[in-house]
């Protein structure tokens, strides 16, 4: 009995051994397949997800490239509106200047200022005792020389006072942006709280915009009436943004440092140029010193000079050259920064 049981046993161990084989043989070849089936699934999905990661890196490389182009444009189109300006900007005409003098000066009335102060000035010449050859020089330099001389000295003057106050301006607009304020919003806050001239050129570009024309149109057009290139970067950065796109007040914020970092090394530059400066005063000083003393020590020695023609002509002839020797002096200590 004992026997029988053992090979029953042995017989069910036996068949269960044989179907369990013959089921993994069955299974294996499923899974298996299951399993390469998997793996095509899995590099089926990588591919997709190579093909998107490609996809994404062509997107953005042709965005950049074509921002890129678009900035490359927007720089060829300043750049010839710069050299059509550029006649009209550095070297505008006596118009132009007594605007940019700020100055409500018509022409007309700027030539008749004109013919009465070369009358003055030739009237006090001739009452000084001037000899008549001069009386003619005294003529041109009052009604040609001095009127432009003041209008240059106005506008240097009105420049100065807006590089001083630009930046300031700058820093509220770029505040006033990244509190969420509109650009033109911006713009005419400028206008309306600024000191002058920053007050007056912001509420042209105000103005402007009421009569139609854009904002980056309008800032481009601030170099006409300010003859800096600080405004000139300002309307570059503007018209760039606006087609390009991009921070605009991380743009504007980094104009308003670099025109600070220019301010500081005109500064530095004027402080090195100081001690030239100080020698070609003394300089040109000398002569006069020198005169003055030779006539309170010896005036008979001296007055040839101004009894004479001869003497006339030697005046005239010194005076000439010592005025070249001092427009060199200067060209040679003023840096464009």
């Amino acid at each position: 009995m004992f026997g029988i049981d053992t090979t029953v046993l042995a017989f069910i161990v036996l068949a269960g051994f044989s179907a369990g084989a013959v089921a993994y043989a069955f299974l294996f070849t499923q899974m298996s397949n299951e399993k390469q089936a998997g793996k095509r699934l899995e590099t089926i999905k990588a591919a997709e997800t190579d093909r998107s990661v490609v996809k994404a890196s062509r997107d953005r490389v042709a965005e950049a490239v074509k921002r890129r182009k678009s900035v490359q444009d927007s720089l060829k189109q300043l750049d010839e509106k710069q050299k059509t300006n550029e006649r009209v900007v550095k070297k505008p005409p006596l118009k132009a200047q007594i605007r940019q003098a700020g100055m409500q000066v018509s022409m007309e009335r700027f030539y008749l200022y004109s013919v009465f102060c070369g009358i003055a000035l030739t009237a006090l010449a001739y009452f000084a005792g001037a000899p008549m050859l001069v009386l003619p020089g005294a003529l041109l330099a009052g009604a040609l020389g001095l009127p432009r001389w003041f209008v240059s000295f106005r506008r240097t003057r009105r420049v100065k006072a807006f590089l001083n106050e630009f930046p300031n301006a700058l820093d509220i607009i770029v505040r006033a942006v990244k509190s969420g304020l509109p650009l033109n919003d911006a713009i005419r806050l400028i206008a309306n709280e600024s000191p002058e001239p920053v007050k007056t050129e912001f509420r042209r570009i105000v103005d402007s915009q009421q009569i139609g024309m854009s904002i980056p149109d309008a800032t481009l057009r601030m170099a006409e009436t300010m003859p800096c290139s600080e405004a000139s970067f300002f309307g570059i950065v503007i018209q760039i943004q606006s087609q390009a796109g991009g921070n605009l007040s991380e743009a504007l914020g980094n104009l308003s440092r670099v025109l600070r970092d220019r301010k500081k090394m005109k500064a530095k530059v004027q402080a090195l140029s100081m001690e030239a400066k100080a020698s070609a005063v003394i300089i040109g000083a000398l002569p006069f010193v020198v005169a003055l003393l030779v006539y309170l020590s010896s005036p008979n020695y001296i007055m040839p000079l101004f009894t004479t023609s001869t003497g006339n002509l030697i005046l005239g002839c010194s005076g000439v050259w010592m005025s070249i020797g001092i427009l060199v002096m200067r060209k040679m200590m003023n840096f464009e920064v």
